[in-house]
């Protein structure tokens, strides 16, 4: 699969970068500008298939899911100490500021790096210390138990995270290859982490269809669903996720990167959004897809008719399903709506055209 980026190299309306956004599905080790990935790659002594940071780019482009998922484990050979995790959590946290993203609740994946020795408790600290340098952005922190480990496994994370909650730890929630790994057998695991008073979500209806977003909601009762793209293959099941109010952590051009689904005018967000779903727009592994917030949103314009005035109706709905405290909500969503950018008119051509307020 192609990145975004390399079909489409149109330059991006300024509105899209200027207007502040929210994310609520964001990878951090998917979320490493290229040159600080670069650096560690040279740190541990280089890559005989990565010559230069051109041929790392390159590698970042798909076949499939589980391609994917293999160039993941790949890249993060190269994070293997503690002050890495300080480093990459800094760079990106500055490239997200640099956006004009003000909040983000960022996954990280301890039980990745237990292999040279590195603790969640530990990972959870350096990586605070690396976001706290950049005081422009809020980003609270959300481990992902990775289920092709397992719930044995997942349930000493969940229990090792809950030591270092005052990092900014919000929830958990678990990622990785749901096409071979079904939810259920991490109920107890996301019951547990209810009692500890931790949200939950969960990875579902990306690499398999409407039934691992079923055993999300049914067995896991997750509190959100990360991507849940392939619910539209069952009406009912959009239905449900309509009346019962699920966020779905939607992330289009992801989607297209992986395979999910054959390219941005066939993804079906619109349909979730006419249906009543609760959406958020992110961007997942952005340094992976060679995508942005603004670049998503700029595509729901352009290939899906969504007018400006939806579009910071997709923002607020960022900050609302998010899991904030309901009064730091309230202050952020008056300080979104008050933003000046909303009062611009659009190019000719693109988008409603009236005032959102």
């Amino acid at each position: 699969m192609r990145k975004f980026q390399a079909e489409h190299a149109v330059p991006p309306d300024p509105w899209f970068h200027q207007i502040p956004k929210v994310e609520l599905h964001l990878h951090l080790e998917g979320a490493i500008p290229l040159p600080a990935l670069w650096t560690l790659v040279q740190k541990y002594g280089g890559s005989p298939e990565t010559p230069d940071l051109a041929a790392l780019e390159a590698r970042f482009v798909y076949r499939d899911f589980p391609h994917f998922i293999d160039t993941w484990v790949w890249k993060n050979q190269f994070l293997r100490e503690y002050e890495d995790f300080t480093f990459i959590a800094e760079a990106a946290a500055r490239d997200l500021a640099a956006q004009n993203i003000r909040y983000v609740e960022a996954y990280f994946s301890p039980g990745d790096f237990a292999r040279v020795g590195l603790t969640p408790q530990e990972l959870a600290v350096a990586i605070r210390t690396g976001l706290s340098r950049v005081p422009e952005i809020e980003i609270a922190l959300v481990p992902d138990l990775i289920r092709d480990f397992g719930p044995s496994l997942g349930a000493r994370c969940l229990e090792a995270v809950h030591e270092v909650m005052d990092q900014g730890i919000l929830g958990v929630g678990i990622g990785g290859s749901e096409q071979a790994y079904p939810p259920e057998p991490w109920q107890e695991v996301f019951e547990r982490a209810r009692e500890l008073g931790l949200h939950t979500s969960c990875h579902a209806g990306e690499a398999a269809g409407a039934p691992s977003v079923w055993g999300a909601v049914r067995s896991l009762k997750a509190n959100r669903i990360g991507h849940g793209t392939r619910a539209i293959e069952d009406p009912a099941l959009l239905e449900y996720l309509a009346l019962h109010r699920i966020p779905i952590e939607m992330c289009p051009l992801s989607n297209v990167a992986t395979g999910v689904v054959p390219s941005a005018e066939e993804h079906p967000i619109r349909k979730f959004y006419e249906a009543g779903v609760r959406i958020s727009v992110n961007t997942d592994d952005p340094k992976m897809f060679g995508n942005s917030m603004a670049q998503e949103l700029e595509m729901l314009e352009a290939r899906h008719g969504f007018s400006r005035v939806e579009i910071q109706q997709l923002v607020l709905s960022g900050i609302e399903t998010s899991w904030m405290p309901e009064n730091r909500k309230k202050l952020m969503r008056e300080e979104f709506e008050a933003h000046p950018v909303w009062s611009w008119r659009v190019r000719p051509g693109a988008g409603a055209r009236s005032k959102p307020r």
